[in-house]
C-alpha cells in the first residue's frame, strides 16, 4: 500500500491482490475499494500509565475511518484482528436501561435502548463488509491473522469476499462453535452454531506465523481399544506413523480440532467446552450480543504470543480488549457506539485493578507459561470529532428534529423538505459512499425534469439536500452526473463540520462543591435520560440511581482527562458523589456518565 498527500488530506492507495480466477462474489453496485483518506483523533481520556512506552488505544468512531486513521502508525504491524462484526441478522438489539438500586423495575423505573440495528438494504452489508476487510488486511502485520465472527446466513458470502481480499491459499480454518440454547421452534434444525473464519496475511510466511496448540481433545472409547488402553498422542516416527505412550503423563490425546463444542449455559464447566454466557455470569454486562472471554481466550492464546498487538473494530463489550490484557497482549479497539466504549473503558479499569491484586482468572499455567503482568494504561480517542451522536439509531429522528424538516409522504425515499430542498439523510454510522446515493438514483423522476426543463431552463429541475456523518468528496459530482443531461442541484452537509447551529439533544446538568476537603456532587439531571423514563428530576428519590460512572481528574491540564478516581459501582451499586480531596489538588475536572452512556464534564477550583 502507498500513501499520497494532497493540500487537503493524506490519502491511502489500497493495494488490491490480483484475482486469480477463482469464483468471484458480485453484487449489485460492487465498488473496488483502492483507497482511503487519513481521519484525525483527538485524544479525550487517559487511564494509568504507559509500559515500556506504550499506550493500548480505545476509539470512538466509524471503524472505516479509525482504521483510516490507524493506517499512518500500525500499517503491517498488527498480529491479531478479531472482529464480531453484524451478522445481518435482521434484528434491533436492545439494551434495558434500568435505575441503579430499585428491585422492582416499573415502566417508571426501565425502558429498552436500541443499542444497534442490524439490518440492510440490498446489497449494502457486502459492500460495508468488503470495505472493511480491505483495511484490515492493509493493518494486518506479514504473518498475523485476521478472523471474522460470523453465522451461518453469511458465512458462505464472507468466504468467498475474504478469498478475493486476502487470495484462498491464505485461508487457516473454518471454526464451528457449537453451543447448546433454546431456540425459537423453526420448521428446521436448531441454528446453534457460529462459524470463525480464519485467514493468514501471507501465505508464503506460513511458517513464521504463530499458531500454539494449547489443548488436546481425550481419546475416544474406540482410540483406547485400538491402541491397548493407552492414550493417543499427536506424535509420529520416523515413517510418519502415528505412536501411543505408556504412561499417562506422556499422554495428552489428538490435537483440538476446528469444531469446538459448548455446553449450555448452566452446564457444570468443561475447560475444552465453550458455553454461551450464563445470564447470572461474572462477566456479562448486559451489552447485546456479548461473547464468552473463553472463546476469545482461545483465540488470542492459540494464534498470537505475549506482548503481540491484537485489534478489534467491532469491540462491543470490550471481551477482546479485556481477555488480550488478561493474557498480557497490547491492544487497540473500536466501536461506533458510545455505550460500547464506556462499557468496554469500565471493563478495562476493573481488569487493571485485578492484574494489579494478582487476580487472573484465564491463567492457567499448564496453557500460557506465565501470568500477565499489571498491564500499562490506556487511552481513549474520537475519531475525526465524532462526538456527535451516542447512539446511531436514534439519528435519523434527532437530524429530522433539528433541522426542522418538512415531513414528506411515507413512501418517499426522502427524509423530509426544507428550503425548497428534498432532504436525504444518509448512513450515520460510517461515511456516506457513491453506493449511498442508489436509492436516489433509481427513483430521479426524468419525465418530471423534462417537464421542468421546459418551463424553466435556466433553473435546477431538482433541489437535493444531503445530509452526512463524512462522505467521498465526489458525492454531489456523482449525483449531478447521474441526472445528465438535466441539472440538479446537490448540497451536502456534513455533520461532522457542519454542526454548529444544530441543538439536537437537551444538556445534563449537574452541581459541584467543596466541603470540609471533600468534593461533593450536589445533584445531577441527566435530561435525555429523565425524558426517556418519564420523570421529572424531583421525582427521582436519588440522582445516583441515574449514574453509570464518575470520573474525577485532580489535576485537569485543559485537554486531557486522566482521572485518579474511577467510581463505576456493579450493577446493584451506587456511586459515592464524595471524594476525599488530595493536598496537590488544583483543576478539578470531572465526568458524570448517565445510564444512556451520555455525559456530563465539569471544572470546580480547590482553593
Amino acid at each position: 500500500m502507498s500513501k499520497t498527500k494532497t493540500e487537503a488530506f493524506e490519502t491511502f492507495e489500497i493495494d488490491l491482490p490480483p484475482i486469480r480466477g477463482f469464483p468471484e462474489l458480485r453484487w449489485a453496485g460492487k465498488r473496488p475499494f483502492t483507497s482511503t483518506q487519513y481521519f484525525p483523533a483527538q485524544k479525550k481520556e487517559a487511564y494509568g500509565d504507559p509500559k515500556d512506552g506504550w499506550w493500548n488505544r480505545l476509539y470512538w468512531g466509524d471503524n472505516l475511518q479509525v482504521m483510516s486513521h490507524l493506517l499512518r502508525e500500525f500499517r503491517g504491524k498488527v498480529d491479531l484482528i478479531y472482529i464480531d462484526p453484524p451478522f445481518d441478522s435482521k434484528a434491533d438489539y436492545l439494551l434495558k436501561v434500568s435505575l441503579r438500586g430499585v428491585e422492582v423495575a416499573s415502566d417508571y423505573t426501565s425502558f429498552e435502548e436500541k443499542q444497534y440495528t442490524d439490518m440492510w438494504s440490498n446489497d449494502d452489508y457486502l459492500q460495508f463488509m468488503y470495505e472493511r476487510l480491505h483495511l484490515l488486511r492493509e493493518l494486518c502485520s506479514d504473518n498475523g491473522y485476521v478472523i471474522v465472527h460470523c453465522d451461518s446466513k453469511r458465512s458462505h458470502h464472507l468466504r468467498s469476499m475474504m478469498d478475493e481480499v486476502f487470495g484462498p491459499d491464505r485461508f487457516v480454518n473454518e471454526i464451528i462453535w457449537h453451543y447448546r440454547k433454546w431456540s425459537t421452534k423453526i420448521r428446521a434444525f436448531q441454528r446453534n452454531h457460529d462459524n470463525l473464519l480464519c485467514y493468514c496475511k501471507s501465505a508464503e510466511k506460513s511458517d513464521e506465523r504463530t499458531f500454539n496448540q494449547l489443548e488436546y481433545e481425550p481419546p475416544s472409547q474406540g482410540t483406547l481399544r485400538r491402541w491397548g488402553g493407552k492414550k493417543q498422542q499427536a506424535r509420529f516416527d520416523d515413517s510418519g506413523r502415528r505412536t501411543a505412550h505408556d504412561t499417562e503423563e506422556d499422554s495428552q490425546g489428538s490435537p483440538l480440532s476446528d469444531v469446538w463444542e459448548g455446553e449450555s449455559a448452566d452446564a457444570t464447566p468443561d475447560v475444552l467446552k465453550i458455553s454461551i454466557i450464563n445470564p447470572a455470569a461474572r462477566e456479562r454486562v448486559g451489552y447485546p450480543t456479548q461473547k464468552p472471554e473463553a472463546l476469545l481466550a482461545r483465540l488470542i492464546r492459540a494464534f498470537s504470543g505475549k506482548g503481540d498487538l491484537i485489534f478489534d473494530g467491532f469491540m462491543g463489550s470490550g471481551t477482546t480488549q479485556a481477555v488480550a490484557m488478561k493474557l498480557g497482549r497490547r491492544f487497540i479497539g473500536a466501536d461506533i457506539n458510545l455505550g460500547a466504549v464506556e462499557k468496554t473503558i469500565a471493563r478495562i479499569n476493573n481488569v487493571r485493578d485485578e492484574l494489579r491484586s494478582g487476580q487472573n482468572d484465564l491463567f492457567d499455567a499448564s496453557l500460557d507459561g506465565t501470568v500477565a503482568e499489571a498491564s500499562g494504561g490506556f487511552e481513549v480517542y474520537n475519531v475525526n470529532n465524532y462526538d456527535f451522536f451516542r447512539n446511531p439509531v436514534e439519528a435519523k429522528e434527532l437530524i429530522k428534529d433539528a433541522m426542522e424538516l418538512q415531513p414528506m409522504a411515507s413512501d418517499s425515499i426522502f427524509d423530509g423538505q426544507r428550503d425548497q430542498h428534498l432532504v436525504k439523510i444518509m448512513p450515520v454510522n460510517r461515511i456516506a459512499t457513491r453506493q449511498d446515493l442508489n436509492e436516489i438514483i433509481n427513483g430521479l423522476d426524468f419525465k418530471a425534469f423534462e417537464r421542468r426543463a421546459a418551463e424553466s431552463p435556466s433553473k435546477p429541475v431538482e433541489r437535493i439536500h444531503l445530509v452526512c456523518m463524512g462522505h467521498e468528496p465526489d458525492l454531489a459530482a456523482e449525483l449531478q452526473k447521474a441526472a445528465k443531461p438535466f441539472d440538479i442541484e446537490v448540497l451536502v452537509t456534513d455533520l461532522i463540520r457542519d454542526k454548529a447551529h444544530l441543538h439536537f439533544k437537551r444538556a445534563s446538568e449537574a452541581r459541584l462543591a467543596i466541603e470540609d476537603g471533600y468534593l461533593v456532587v450536589t445533584g445531577f439531571f441527566p435530561m435525555n435520560l429523565l425524558q426517556k423514563l418519564s420523570m421529572e428530576a424531583d421525582a427521582v428519590e436519588d440522582w445516583r440511581q441515574l449514574v453509570e460512572s464518575i470520573k474525577v481528574d485532580w489535576n485537569y491540564d485543559g485537554a486531557i482527562l486522566s482521572p485518579s478516581i474511577v467510581d463505576s459501582p456493579d450493577k446493584d451499586g451506587l456511586v459515592t458523589g464524595r471524594y476525599s480531596i488530595p493536598a496537590d489538588a488544583a483543576t478539578i475536572r470531572v465526568k458524570i456518565t448517565d445510564l444512556l452512556s451520555e455525559s456530563w464534564e465539569g471544572e470546580i477550583e480547590n482553593g
